[in-house]
């Protein structure tokens, strides 16, 4: 079974930086494509980037330019690089996975990410 665990959200200034970081377990991370999503309160989930195992990217157009997504395969593990952060970009951040040949599909529990103005 697929666990995918997010850790590095908190509380940051308008202009800061984090850097989220998604731990997987249960699975080969190059079998798989990956990806963040968000979702603010009373939004629907959305995609903030995903990065194929081919290590294709592709984000959001709020993003383009401030997030940057990677991946480490020897450590099983996605990253997301959020710099320049605005007060739009609180959400809870949730990292995905789905799975090449399967089309299986898995979320982590999320993270909290809280920008001030």
């Amino acid at each position: 079974q697929v666990q995918l665990v997010e850790s590095g959200g908190g509380l940051v200034q308008a202009g800061g930086s984090l850097r989220l970081s998604c731990a997987a377990s249960g699975t080969i991370l190059t079998h798989n494509n990956m990806g963040w999503y968000r979702q603010a309160p009373g939004n629907e989930r959305e995609m903030v980037a995903t990065i194929t195992n081919s290590r294709n990217t592709n984000y959001a157009d709020s993003v383009k330019g401030r997030f940057t997504i990677s991946r480490d395969n020897a450590k099983n593990a996605v990253y997301l690089q959020m710099n320049s952060l605005k007060p739009e970009d609180t959400a809870v951040y949730y990292c995905n996975s789905v799975h090449v040949y399967s089309g299986q599909s898995s979320w982590g529990q999320g993270t909290q990410v809280t920008v001030s103005s």
